[in-house]
């Protein structure tokens, strides 16, 4: 059975399979296409991370802009201070050289996989996602496991500023529930957000903000 023939059937082939095999040889935790390989123990695609080095003194054998496995990564201890994730491939281009620094390409939910980085631990943490609940949601969530990650950007002075700019979330990414690892501004701006306080499905994309106040934000996050 070739690999294509198993890449257009994992919904066909997870039924058959649930049948099938004992109970013990399925992982009921991953569910659907993407949890397919780890559902039933075969061997699936390693997860890959995106990363610039802001430091030219730190670039790895001269390059600043890598994309390896998450492994690889954790394995590679960059001697920096301070480690940015932002959601948005534009805006991990444009962040400025910066000393000791590294900006990480974020992937949304998955960013549950940073906290398979042990030397993240003395790190500064740094999320800029989108004002958005969604982006809250991301922000709650990487929390789990990097609990000392600081959000940037994400303010309501920054929401207010851009007010000309907003836009709609899209209502398949909404999250209205409840998140319990915001610290008290960020409640009040997720709370606005999902209560539509300022108004309906309110969003500020991370690309939409100026980049002058980006610079300044950035000063203030690492004096």
């Amino acid at each position: 059975m070739d690999t294509k023939f198993i890449e257009g059937r994992k919904g066909l082939l997870s039924e058959l399979l649930d049948l099938i095999l004992a109970p013990d040889a399925v992982e009921p935790e991953f569910r659907g296409a993407k949890g397919f390989e780890q559902r039933y123990g075969l061997l699936a695609k390693p997860a890959l991370i995106r990363f610039r080095v802001l430091d030219a003194r730190l670039h790895v054998a001269g390059l600043s802009d890598l994309t390896v496995p998450v492994a690889q990564f954790a394995g590679l201890e960059l001697p920096v201070s301070r480690v940015f994730i932002t959601e948005n491939d534009v805006n991990g281009l444009a962040f400025p050289d910066l000393a000791e620094s590294v900006v990480i390409f974020g992937k949304g939910y998955d960013l549950h996989r940073v906290g398979e980085i042990e030397w993240f631990g003395s790190k500064s943490l740094f999320y800029w996602g989108d004002i958005d609940t969604h982006g809250f949601a991301i922000l709650d969530r990487l929390r789990a496991t990097c609990p000392g990650v600081r959000s940037l950007l994400m303010d309501r002075e920054t929401l207010l500023a851009h007010r000309a700019l907003w836009v709609q979330e899209p209502e398949d990414t909404r999250f209205c529930g409840e998140l319990t690892r915001l610290i008290a501004e960020e409640q009040s701006v997720f709370d606005c957000l999902r209560f539509d306080r300022l108004g309906e499905r309110v969003r500020l994309e991370q690309e939409r903000i100026g980049f002058g106040w980006f610079e300044r934000a950035l000063s203030n996050a690492i004096a």
